[in-house]
This record gives C-alpha cells, sequence and structure tokens, in this order.
C-alpha cells in the first residue's frame, strides 16, 4: 500500500515537474518578443501605413509615418548601422536609415529620414533621438519608416505586436468580399447569390479605421473566412517571412506573399470547395485592438 501511494505521489510530482518545464519554455521561446518594452518612435507623427498594408500588390513591411520632429530609440541598444542616403554614391531605396540591434537578434530600423540628421551614439538609450523625419530615399512625403526585424528567424515582425498599439474603438470596415473561380474570373455581388459548384478562392477588401475620422486607414490585424462554420482560411499580420527568396505570410500555412496580394487592394484570404446545396460564407475582420466586424454571405450553389 505505501508503495503504491509513494508511486502516485513521484507520479504526481514528476507531472507536475513537466508542466513547469512546458511553462519554462514557453517563457523562453516567447522572451524575445515579451521581454522587450519598447514605445513608437515618435508621439506626433502620424500614422501612414501599418504593417501589411497592401501597397498596389507589395506589402508594407513596418510603419510608415508623416510629419516632421525627431525620430527616437524604441528602445535601448546598440548602432550597428548608420547611413545618410546613399550607398558608394548610389541612391538607396530606404534613403538615409539607422539600425539598432536591442539582442535577441530583434533589430529596429529607421529609415527615409533627413539626410542631414545627426549620427547617433554607439550605444543608443531608450527614447533618444536616432534621426530627423525628412524626406529621403523613395518617398516624397516628410516623415519616417520604421521596422522591426528578427534576423534570427529572417521574419519581419508587426511593430503592433511588441509595441502597444494606438488608441483605437472603432471596428474595421470590410469594403467587399469576392470568389475568384478556377478560370480566374471574380465573383461579387449578385454573382455570389448562385453559383456553380467547385473551387473558388475568398478575396477581401479590409481597411481597419483609427479613431479621427481623418487619420487614413490601416491594414486589419486579422481576416477569419469560413464556409458554413468550417474555417476555410485565416490571414495573420504578425510576422512576414523570408524563405529562398520569396516573402511568405501567415495564411494558415505559410503562403507566398505575392499570391495573397495579387488581388490588389484586397488580400486572398482562404479557399472554399462548394458543394451542392445552401453555402454561407462568413468573414470576419480583425484589428490590432481587438475591435472586429463581420459579414455573412447567402449563396445557392447549383
Amino acid at each position: 500500500m505505501k508503495i503504491k501511494v509513494f508511486r502516485q505521489s513521484l507520479m504526481q510530482k514528476c507531472s507536475r515537474i513537466c508542466l513547469f518545464s512546458a511553462f519554462c519554455l514557453f517563457v523562453l521561446c516567447a522572451m524575445p518578443f515579451r521581454a522587450i518594452a519598447m514605445d513608437w518612435p515618435s508621439g506626433d507623427a502620424v500614422l501612414a501605413r501599418n504593417f501589411g498594408w497592401n501597397d498596389s500588390g507589395e506589402p508594407v513591411l513596418g510603419s510608415v509615418f508623416r510629419g516632421e520632429g525627431k525620430v527616437q530609440a524604441v528602445e535601448a541598444g546598440e548602432l550597428i548601422f548608420h547611413n545618410s542616403g546613399g550607398v558608394s554614391g548610389l541612391p538607396s531605396p530606404l534613403g538615409a536609415w539607422t539600425a539598432i540591434d536591442h539582442g535577441d537578434g530583434l533589430i529596429s530600423i529607421y529609415c527615409r529620414t533627413d539626410e542631414n540628421s545627426a549620427k547617433p551614439p554607439v550605444i543608443v538609450e531608450k527614447k533618444s533621438p536616432v534621426a530627423d523625419s525628412g524626406i529621403s530615399g523613395w518617398t516624397k512625403n516628410k516623415g519616417f519608416y520604421f521596422v522591426l526585424y528578427d534576423r534570427r528567424e529572417r521574419r519581419w515582425v508587426n511593430p503592433s505586436m511588441i509595441i502597444s498599439p494606438f488608441p483605437d474603438t472603432r471596428a474595421p470596415q470590410i469594403i467587399s468580399v469576392d470568389l475568384r473561380n478556377s478560370r480566374g474570373e471574380q465573383l461579387s455581388g449578385p454573382a455570389l447569390r448562385s453559383l456553380p459548384q467547385g473551387a473558388y478562392t475568398i478575396t477581401v477588401n479590409a481597411i481597419d479605421t483609427m479613431q479621427a475620422p481623418n487619420e487614413p486607414p490601416l491594414a486589419p490585424h486579422r481576416i477569419i473566412c469560413s464556409i458554413n462554420g468550417n474555417e476555410a482560411g485565416s490571414l495573420n499580420f504578425e510576422t512576414i517571412s523570408a524563405r529562398g527568396g520569396q516573402l511568405l505570410i501567415n495564411r494558415g500555412m505559410q503562403i507566398p506573399v505575392r499570391q495573397v496580394y495579387a488581388p490588389f487592394p484586397a488580400f486572398e484570404a482562404g479557399d472554399a470547395l462548394l458543394s451542392r446545396g445552401q453555402a454561407n460564407l462568413e468573414v470576419i475582420v480583425q484589428d490590432i485592438a481587438g475591435n472586429s466586424r463581420s459579414t455573412i454571405i447567402r449563396m445557392q450553389v447549383e
């Protein structure tokens, strides 16, 4: 009897140790992003484009700010690169840019800043100036371009995943939901009420609207599609990876960015295999602050 009780006690202790080890492993894996308390690089500039925005079929890999003033370091770190606007006399699409290493492979990059900005010190303090807003590189508007890059995983990180999102209580807008058949024909509006059975691609045009009505629209944080309650696709704007010379985004699995962003200004958000009968297509769009909006399209499949 004592041996049985001892075995049960030992098993319970081992179980608790395994759970604790799993928890520690989870914390350690999450630490590169969670342990760094970053601030936005400007308190005055307006966020004009955010991570994941569909820019004529190409993704925005960071945050585009419009305005004037100082650009500040989002966290303390080590200066690893400073360029005043060109490489070997050639113009750079990033213009004048500065890169700071924050440890754990995470780098913050401040691009398209003023070419006359003073070079920061080697050890940069949090909120210390790293550049001035300006016009350099491939831009015509005064401001700067802010990027977070994880060089260990070779991926661009949505800054709002690490930095507290801007105040936002307005739900995103769903502008349109279309289906594309195997022949590449786009079906929308009345054409969705009755359509032949087969395979379709779901494209969603959605934007995130901020608090002020005059602020520019932004990209949503997540698009979820389902057919009759079964998930047909989930597009997440959290990271964009670089693998084998191409950019990949998470749409349930890693999908080439060119494929997802091709239906500009919409996004390719999922796939549906429709059989005869009634089908309900539900699309849910969420922003980084947790606001969401949904729509349901009822279809008759012949």
